[in-house]
């Protein structure tokens, strides 16, 4: 197995540790589990015959039940259930409407007890989604990372409350909250209403045609809720054409993609200026059978004035995307840089400043995936530079392994989680199986980056606790500077394999005109990412979570950097504007919400998450969620100079 796999493992390990950081985090949950609220569909409908054999009730019940036996011991879960209470004749409805009852609170998981509630459901009522989703939120914690699961068989048969709008004033309550929803063999106007739950709070939908794929759905996607990519960004919704785009200014946002779609958004971007633009998009785990597809790929394409094509292709392709994996197309455009002709034509249309479009692909899509992800989006203007500041640099940040005791911390599920990592030292973290953190370093002109990912011994040894590990170093714009993979059994093992670490150059603006072309994109000031997974063990639930060191060497002095035409004033990515704590995107690639040393937002400020299958892993401060390790996307050799393999 490669070293990819080992990777995934750490990642997960760190996630489940991210609870429990600081002192200042002491109310938070410290399993290291999003509570989850698991909201079920017991309407009159949930009678009907399931293909399979029985009831679509006794198939949900069955499906329950494998989720429950596969559920961590310290999750915790709770059960909310509609229908159940009433008939559905019309002299019904009011009562069956608010037929909505909470049958165990999102405790520590109670396995015989949680069976015994499903056991006893009747289907016989209503189906009031909107209300049972204001209920199962009541029901969780008031703030911190929380979850909510739905499966419904049906849409709303009692609105007011309209789901969507549900769906979108949770969001409104302080903290992001994310639904995936599953569809259990339902029609088109259902999957369009459990769509429209999902995509408005960046979440997933997933079609269960029967319960015997019902069986296989739920507990997978209970399992991304509670290990997976956490996306956090301002809503915003993609169109299919350029003409209708919604306009974004510098900052984080957030969306959902569905397979094989191309969403268009639009930037207005000054003369002179660069701008960047980058999409990610979270999959999650899932563990493919013999012979699936399991290869995804992003394409991006910009265009300009009246949608001009602008010639401009980028791919990012990832294999192993069950391994739960976070892949990201990114693009510098220097269009609004060039001078428009004086003749005029067709090329002007992508010259100089005015109004861009950039339309992620999510081109391909590997077997058993969600028909829609989230997608996190990330925009940024640079002004034009008056003076450019320093030389390139050529040479490589030198690694020095540092001494000390390590720091504990907790890894970010997402970019915009990634937790902060204050300067040189060594930070230890524990990932599970299946997950993807990460960590971030803020560098000034001047200064440069180096590490080393040690995957510490396990206790758990042997060919079947086998898995991929791997750890990506991104710029600013999320783009890859470095990245290597390997196999992890349980023994201690370090990456990268061959040099003796990850690195950056000193970062200067003048980086981006040096030849040859290694270090080009490591011409930004501001964060820089750190990315480890450790993909799920050759034989699931074999292996146990994975303690990992990060030794991190920030060198070199901070130096001025250029002067820009104008002001920037909010920052590249809008890191520096005000936002409230209901608004977390707005931070853009700044916004840190788990921190070493200094107190992190309000929990609410870093998102929590409510799965429509509803399934959230919301690790604010911890990335419980990074389950969605961007497994083996493409070596890409983009190296810095010397660090050819």
């Amino acid at each position: 197995m490669s070293r990819f796999t080992k990777l995934l493992t750490v990642a997960a390990a760190a996630a489940a540790l991210s609870l429990v950081v600081a002192p200042v985090q002491a109310q938070e949950d410290k399993s290291g589990y999003a509570p989850t609220m698991l909201v079920l569909d017991a309407s009159g409908s949930m009678q009907a015959a399931d293909p399979g054999g029985g009831t679509k009730m006794d198939a949900a019940k069955a499906a329950v039940h494998t989720f429950v036996s596969a559920a961590p011991a310290e999750a915790k879960v709770g059960l909310t259930v509609y229908g159940t209470g009433t008939g559905s004749s019309d002299a019904e409805k009011s009562a069956g409407c608010a037929d909505v009852r909470t049958l165990r609170d999102a405790d520590t998981i109670d396995k015989a007890a949680l069976n015994s509630a499903v056991d006893q459901i009747h289907a016989s009522g209503y189906t009031p989604i909107g209300t049972s989703l204001r209920k199962a939120a009541e029901a969780l914690p008031k703030s911190g990372p929380r979850s909510i699961v739905l499966v419904s068989d049906g849409e709303d048969t009692c609105a007011p409350p309209d789901p969507c709008e549900v769906a979108q004033e949770l969001n409104r309550q302080g903290a992001t909250i994310v639904v995936h929803a599953i569809g259990f063999g339902v029609d088109a106007a259902s999957r369009d209403q459990l769509t429209c739950i999902a995509q408005k709070t960046g979440g997933t939908y997933t079609d269960a045609i029967d319960g015997k794929s019902l069986e296989r759905i739920l507990p997978r996607v209970t399992q991304t809720a509670l290990r997976t990519y956490k996306p956090i960004g301002t809503p915003i919704s993609g169109t299919a054409t350029y003409r209708d785009a919604p306009t974004a200014t510098p900052g984080q946002y957030l969306d959902t993609i569905g397979q094989r779609e191309t969403r268009f958004y639009a930037m207005d971007v000054p003369q002179g200026a660069m701008a960047y633009f980058s999409a990610t998009t979270a999959f999650p785990h899932v563990r493919q059978p013999s012979g699936a597809n399991d290869n995804s790929v992003l394409y991006l394409r910009v265009y300009g004035a009246d949608g001009q094509d602008c010639n401009v292709f980028q791919f990012e392709q990832v294999v192993n995307t069950g391994n739960g994996v976070a892949l990201t197309v990114t693009k510098a455009w220097d269009g609004a840089t060039k001078t428009k002709s004086a003749t005029g034509g067709s090329a002007d249309q992508c010259r100089g400043g005015g109004r861009y479009y950039f339309a992620p692909e999510w081109h391909g899509v590997a077997d058993n995936m969600p028909q829609r992800v989230p997608i996190e989006l990330l925009f940024g203007i640079e002004p034009a530079v008056t003076d450019a500041g320093a030389a390139s640099s050529t040479t490589p940040t030198v690694f020095t392994a540092p001494t000390g005791t390590p720091a504990p911390v907790s890894g970010g599920g997402s970019f915009n989680a990634a937790t902060i990592l204050n300067g040189s030292g060594s930070y230890t973290d524990t990932v599970q199986r299946g997950e993807f953190v990460f960590y971030r370093v803020e560098l000034d002109w001047g200064q440069g980056l180096a590490y080393r990912v040690n995957f510490l011994d396990s206790g758990r040894h042997g060919l079947d606790g086998v898995s991929n590990i791997t750890s990506t170093l991104y710029t600013p714009v999320r783009e890859k500077i470095d990245h290597d993979f390997g196999s992890f059994d349980g023994d201690p093992d370090s990456l990268p394999t061959v040099h003796p670490a990850f690195a950056t150059l000193p970062v200067r603006y003048r980086n981006r005109d040096a030849r040859p072309t290694a270090g080009k994109e490591q011409s930004l000031a501001g964060w820089y990412y750190i990315a480890v997974s450790v993909g799920p063990s050759r034989t699931e639930g074999v292996g146990g979570p994975v303690p990992i060191r990060l030794d991190l060497t920030v060198a070199g002095q901070p130096e001025p950097g250029p002067h820009y035409e104008s002001s920037t004033a909010n920052g590249t990515f809008g890191e520096n504007a005000t936002h409230s704590s209901t608004d977390p995107a707005k931070s853009g690639g700044g916004s840190g919400q788990s921190t070493v040393s200094a107190s992190p937002e309000s929990d609410d400020g870093i998102s929590p998450v409510i799965l429509a299958v509803l399934i959230a892993v919301p690790v604010v401060l911890l990335a419980l969620i990074i389950g969605a390790v961007f497994v083996l996307r493409s070596r890409k050799s983009r190296r810095n100079p010397g660090n050819s393999r």
